[in-house]
């Protein structure tokens, strides 16, 4: 298991030089955040898949397919993939779920309507939780449904909203922790949505839209 001489290095790292995948990752392996039996099972054939992307490449695919729609949010945000250094690769290859959560995290932000601003932020946590991935991961549902609007006031009323929309998605939707979006990159975003369970009925998506009304600091993704 990763010491807390190796985290401190990645929060040393995050603050000079950017990077974030170490940091994101090894959250999990210091703070014990594991997955529920349920999510260790479907992740047991993901062990050391870890496929490298490459946001020019995909930005040259069609406009709606899933890379392409991809690499428009990462370059627009100024956002790179997360990745991990390689003296964590062994760590990586037994605990995939830290490292598929890690990387996959703004695919998640893509396929699920949510931008980068904290109401973003929250609609995302909101489907992780109830995805049920983690019961660490489902303590933090009561600060972030109660707390969170009352410490960003000025993105309060669209946060709730995209809490309840990734609460419904998350709830409908198939585990996507486990899925191989790297894979899909060339298919239609729409269709991977519809395959996948993110499509909510009208009924459903009343007083839940995401939009753009969030104002705010965008942040880089390493806390959701």
């Amino acid at each position: 298991m990763a010491n807390i001489k190796r985290f401190i290095k990645a929060i040393k790292d995050y603050y000079t030089s950017g990077q974030t995948g170490d940091i994101a990752f090894l959250k999990f392996e210091v703070f014990g955040m594991s997955a529920n039996p349920a999510i260790v099972a479907q992740m047991q054939d993901l062990a050391g898949y870890y496929p490298s992307i490459d946001l020019e490449q995909l930005r040259q695919l069609p406009e709606g397919t899933l890379g392409y729609e991809y690499a428009q949010h990462m370059l627009k945000n100024g956002i790179q993939p997360l990745e991990i250094s390689d003296d964590l690769q062994a760590e990586a290859d037994r605990n995939p779920f830290a490292l598929r959560y890690t990387v996959t995290h703004d695919i998640f932000h893509v396929l699920l309507g949510f931008d980068t601003c904290y109401a973003g932020e929250m609609g995302v946590a909101a489907f992780t939780i109830a995805q049920d991935y983690s019961k660490l991961f489902n303590a933090f549902g009561p600060v972030m449904t109660h707390i969170y609007p009352l410490i960003f006031r000025a993105q309060s009323q669209q946060m709730r909203a995209n809490i309840r929309r990734g609460q419904a998605l998350g709830k409908q939707a198939e585990c996507l922790v486990s899925y191989r979006f790297e894979e899909d990159w060339a298919r239609p975003i729409a269709d991977i949505r519809a395959e996948l369970g993110l499509i909510l009925k009208e009924s459903e998506l009343a007083g839940t839209q995401t939009g753009n009304a969030a104002k705010g600091q965008t942040q880089q993704t390493i806390a959701a």
